[in-house]
């Protein structure tokens, strides 16, 4: 080497040590936790739970030993939680890296991508029950039928009155499954938790459909080396997404201040207001801001509204609410 030039940079990373502790402390307690469940389905060992309940949404340490701060099996040198978390320490620039061995500069603020279209199912049914243009259910329901993938993550809700607005995760499996999981809630589900049902079923190629914060589990993941959650996910929709809401807004809100019971409303969308249809056909606009005391924690801190990280990012634009807004980021999704 000649000596007027640079010696190569050490690209040698330092060990990853981060367990539980750090993750309760940085993530968990701080206000940025999202719920999204990365460190859930990561633990080899079992040890964390997730409050799936309104008001909660959070994970939990399950052993007694440590106290719900601290892990034994942390202690002992596992990091999965924190490896496979999208919200501890650089996880924005590793993702990028890892999707498109860069970071997004100051004039990509909706993210790095390679096309940015509007799109609508074909399928007239698809389009009717899925939300704007339907896209995501006709990919869902194409990618099954070609083998593309074998199942994905999404979400279902009750089948009782005002139950409709209930979501809980599961997993879809033909496209009946696909359309009994259409459209939107604006209330949360931490679709990844379907992941060891997928599995348990013999799942080899899964998708996630989730918001924002669940999309970057998936490069986060596979960026920190955490194949047991990284590998089996060959694709990644992510769901524009500004914020979600506590359950408790369609009876604090919607019922007590406009006389809006649950069991009435037929969809809802957010275009600017909160948009409400009813089955006897009627329509109400809900401003905005009157919903911001029912937004959950996580997503006051959220730097991500647009799916940054997911191979397609998918979403409804004001002037054209029947398609769907879609931003094509990978070469996956543009596949």
């Amino acid at each position: 080497m000649a000596v007027t030039e640079t010696p190569p940079e050490n690209k040698s990373k330092e060990r990853w040590t981060f367990q539980w502790k750090e993750l309760h402390d940085e993530v968990i307690t701080s206000g940025l936790c999202t719920g999204c469940a990365g460190c859930v389905i990561s633990c080899p060992h079992d040890v964390i739970g997730y409050n799936h309940e309104q008001g909660g949404f959070k994970p939990f340490h399950i052993e007694d030993e440590l106290g719900p701060e601290d892990c034994g099996h942390g202690q002992k040198g596992c990091t999965s939680c924190t490896r496979a978390c999208p919200r501890f320490r650089t996880w924005e620039d590793e993702a990028d890296d890892f999707l498109f061995d860069r970071s997004r500069e100051e004039n990509e603020p909706s993210g790095i991508y390679k096309d940015i279209i509007l799109t609508r199912a074909s399928d007239d049914f698809i389009h009717e029950v899925g939300q704007d243009g339907g896209l995501v259910s006709a990919i869902l329901i194409w990618a099954l039928e070609h083998g593309y993938i074998d199942s994905a993550l999404t979400s279902y809700v009750g089948d009782g009155e005002g139950s409709q607005w209930t979501a809980s995760p599961g997993v879809a499996y033909n496209r009946e499954d696909v359309i009994r999981g259409a459209g939107s809630r604006y209330t949360y589900s931490a679709n990844t938790l379907a992941y060891d049902e997928a599995i348990e079923a013999g799942s080899k190629k899964i998708a996630l459909v989730g918001m924002s914060c669940q999309s970057s589990i998936v490069p986060v993941a596979k960026s920190r080396k955490i194949g047991k959650v990284g590998n089996r996910f060959a694709l990644n929709i992510g769901l524009l997404c500004s914020k979600s809401f506590d359950e408790a807004i369609f009876e604090e809100l919607f019922e007590q201040k406009y006389g809006l019971d649950r069991r009435t409303i037929k969809k809802t969308n957010i275009k600017g207001v909160f948009q409400i249809w009813t089955h006897d056909g009627g329509y109400y606009e809900i401003n905005l801001k009157e919903c911001h005391a029912w937004t959950r924690e996580g997503c006051n801190h959220c730097p991500d509204f647009a799916a940054e990280h997911a191979d397609i990012s998918t979403g409804g634009i004001g002037n054209f609410s029947n398609w769907t807004l879609t931003i094509v980021r990978t070469p996956i999704g543009r596949e």
